[in-house]
């Protein structure tokens, strides 16, 4: 389903585009009156009247689909010099912008044309490697219980109100990012929460957006394949907090890239942490163990309830809390707010059979955690809950920073009794090759046993065998994919939702005792 767009937007002329577009613009041939009435990089989103953004890409360039384009209604385009000819060997002769680097200004241009800046919602902005999408979640549920309309942008879906859209990426294009933002001031939004990739970052996605608040959670390994260094992958995350795109940050300093971001940051900076050792301006105290916490500041303290199992979620429930007295909500209505318990879907889910008074079978949880830290942690809060054997299925993603595949296998075998590697989205890589990678990581540590299973399904079905055959008490974990609804395989995605498969699973159990 398509994004929205504002029913009221700024036509411009290609003049004033190629005015926004800035020095070295120039348009080509056409007209320079020629007017556009919205913007798109999308062939498949792109309406009548609008200006066509046809992008250099990874594996082809956007000018191969001129065609596209001029079906649905393009009337000027917005391209490089290799785009520019590439479209003269088709003859397409629709107005030309050309500009070096089309992808960098395309936020400033669509910005103008759907007048997104002075009608925006208070704007959060979430980034790190791990609790973007709980936290989100958790302000927008405490927002929510204060009486707000919200929004929220996330990896997820995407929500307007009570307009709800499912997600195709973390972050959206700049195009529709735009549009996204007006169409919530149009209909009287007046938080939007939003999660912020590294990717969106470094691909300008959300350029001419300018955060209220900025979030900074956790930065661990993952993406490399990317930003190919830890230290490019900081800098991605670290130019959210600076005066270009946000006024004042919260952030986690409970590891060293928090620590840094906090001296380097040229925003204000409220700094979070869990840990003893580090000072902070709000500390997080209370037993790890319990859902109680306290968030003691420099003139309050907060008592505040973790709604999800973790000390991570104690953690994310703390800075969702952090973000919104920082946006100059009371510290007594944030505390107060943040009870209202989210419902997160594929984070740290738990699954119930159709028959849930059934205590003989195991609990079953299903979470996207997919980094080597995510599955320390979630399986670290998932420990101490479980009296019988934790039984863990994981893959790992094809074709997305392969290094981080024995991690992975490590974190599970240091607190499961069980690891099943199986696969997650192969994508155009070979399937055995990516579990062998994961089953790597496990097999130092003797304590955990091992199974190598082909096919996520079958993986999850033996699972839940080994945990129903181990007696009460037992847990199981499917980690990776928490929301997804598919699988993706050389190129095809294929109809999969581990807490549909799960509870199938589950309910054979029940079914044969």
């Amino acid at each position: 389903m398509p994004f929205p767009r504002p029913e009221r937007a700024l036509p411009l002329t290609l003049r004033t585009v190629t005015d926004l577009v800035g020095a070295g613009a120039r348009l080509t041939h056409g007209d320079p009156e020629t007017v556009v009435t919205g913007v798109s990089l999308d062939t498949a989103t792109l309406r009548p009247g609008d200006l066509w953004a046809a992008l250099p890409g990874a594996r082809a360039h956007g000018a191969d689909f001129a065609d596209l384009a001029l079906e649905a209604g393009a009337v000027a385009v917005l391209t490089d010099a290799d785009g520019v000819s590439r479209l003269t060997a088709k003859g397409v002769e629709l107005p030309v912008v050309e500009c070096e680097t089309p992808r960098e200004v395309l936020g400033r241009v669509a910005a103008a044309l759907y007048d997104s800046g002075d009608q925006r919602p208070t704007m959060f902005g979430i980034t790190g490697t791990n609790g973007k999408t709980t936290t989100a979640y958790l302000m927008v549920s405490a927002l929510e219980a204060l009486g707000h309309t919200t929004g929220l942008i996330g990896t997820i879906e995407t929500r307007i109100g009570d307009e709800r859209i499912r997600s195709v990426r973390t972050t959206p294009e700049t195009t529709d990012l735009h549009a996204l933002l007006a169409t919530m001031g149009e209909r009287g939004i007046d938080d939007c929460v939003m999660e912020v990739s590294s990717h969106a970052l470094s691909l300008h996605r959300v350029d001419e957006v300018v955060y209220d608040v900025a979030l900074f959670a956790n930065l661990s390994q993952d993406h490399l394949d990317f930003h190919g260094t830890m230290e490019d992958y900081f800098l991605a995350k670290a130019s959210l907090f600076t005066p270009e795109r946000s006024r004042r940050a919260v952030v986690c300093v409970d590891d060293e890239w928090g620590q840094r971001l906090a001296q380097e940051a040229t925003v204000p900076v409220t700094t979070v942490t869990s840990r003893l050792d580090v000072e902070a301006d709000w500390i997080i105290g209370g037993d790890p163990r319990e859902a109680q916490l306290s968030l003691t500041g420099a003139d309050h303290v907060l008592h505040l309830e973790s709604a999800l199992p973790g000390d991570f979620n104690r953690v994310n429930t703390a800075m969702a809390a952090v973000a919104l007295v920082e946006a100059g909500i009371s510290p007594e209505q944030v505390a107060e707010a943040v009870l209202t318990r989210p419902q997160v879907p594929g984070r740290m889910e738990v699954v119930l059979p159709s028959d849930p008074d059934r205590e003989d079978l195991p609990r079953a949880i299903v979470d996207f955690a997919h980094t080597p830290d995510a599955v320390g942690a979630a399986l670290a809060a998932l420990r101490p809950q479980t009296n019988g054997v934790l039984v863990v299925v994981l893959g790992a993603g094809g074709s997305r920073d392969p290094g981080k595949r024995p991690g992975m296998g490590a974190s599970a075998a240091a607190h499961a009794d069980v690891v099943i590697v199986t696969d997650d989205n192969p994508r155009e890589e070979d399937p055995a090759a990516i579990r062998d990678a994961v089953a790597e990581g496990v097999w130092p540590r003797s304590r955990a046993r091992l199974e190598v299973i082909e096919g996520r399904v079958s993986a999850i079905e033996r699972a839940v065998e080994i945990a129903h055959e181990s007696g009460p008490g037992a847990t199981v974990a499917v980690l990776g994919k928490g929301h997804e609804q598919g699988q993706e395989v050389r190129g095809q995605i294929r109809d999969h939702d581990d807490r549909a498969v799960l509870r199938a699973a589950l309910d054979r159990r029940s079914i044969s005792g």
